[in-house]
């Protein structure tokens, strides 16, 4: 996003957190709601035009939101949506977004509220990996010719039970909403969400064979000073790798894997 719709999301996220922080507020329903109010908008292209049009004043667009939404999603909801349609969107898309970040992130507003949000983030990691590792489960969800809710119904199975509910949820709005994004997309992008609830940044950490609690521990210690800010840690277990740490963070990698090495010594003899 840019300009305007920078702006607007910002001053969203911070209505949330507001609505969020109190804890007779159910988060979970709240995005179950947002979320309702996602797939409205983005079905119907025409309202959300109306809803960002420049050419009617906010408080209009607000009360266009209140008489749609009456009845339909609670007074949090409504409020929050409301006061989204009152500000500037560069374009329409940008506000069916912001209400979809908003949705997710009121989700693990809940999962942080009971405790469980690093069981989350590590869950859709882990489901990132599943993902990579079977080629036909990925191409069974992403057929964008399969219906939603064969998909919802085959992660239903997969998932539940197996996963903290948050999870269950965010994979399978995503899964059968995917709004043109792809799987690892959607994915990286709830995993930064997860992560800034609480000002974290994520470092996903290759090694050759799982690392002890201490090295865990030794390794966030030296990234969370490195950068500045505390770290997440998503751990991978690659035997390629041979030994040694790949850390990647964000665009940057530290690469200190033998594997590494070993290429590198390839390509000095080669020159």
């Amino acid at each position: 996003m840019n300009g305007a719709s920078r702006e607007a999301l910002a001053s969203g996220r911070e209505r949330l957190d507001a609505l969020t922080d109190n804890t007779s507020v159910d988060a979970a329903k709240l995005a179950e709601e947002l979320a309702a109010v996602t797939t409205l908008l983005d079905r119907e292209k025409s309202l959300r035009r109306v809803l960002t049009d420049p050419a009617r004043t906010g408080e209009a667009k607000a009360e266009l939101v209140t008489r749609l939404l009456a009845g339909q999603v609670g007074a949090q909801a409504t409020e929050l949506v409301s006061g989204l349609v009152r500000v500037r969107w560069s374009r329409s898309r940008d506000l069916v977004d912001g209400i979809e970040e908003l949705a997710s992130t009121a989700d693990l507003a809940a999962a942080q509220r009971a405790g469980v949000l690093d069981d989350v983030e590590d869950e859709l990691f882990r489901f990132g990996r599943i993902l990579a590792s079977s080629p036909e489960l990925r191409a069974a969800l992403a057929d964008r010719r399969a219906d939603g809710a064969a998909k919802s119904g085959l992660l239903g199975r997969l998932l539940g039970g197996r996963v903290n509910p948050v999870t269950e949820r965010l994979v399978v709005r995503l899964v059968a909403q995917p709004r043109g994004r792809s799987l690892e997309g959607g994915l990286e992008a709830l995993s930064k969400l997860a992560a800034a609830r609480r000002d974290r940044t994520v470092a996903v950490v290759t090694s050759a064979v799982p690392l002890s609690d201490r090295q865990k521990q030794r390794l966030g210690a030296g990234l969370a000073k490195l950068y500045g800010r505390q770290m997440h840690l998503n751990l991978d277990v690659d035997p390629r790798v041979l030994g040694g740490i790949q850390v990647s963070i964000g665009d940057e990698v530290i690469d200190g894997t033998i594997l590494n090495r070993l290429d590198e010594v390839g390509r000095r003899m080669a020159g």
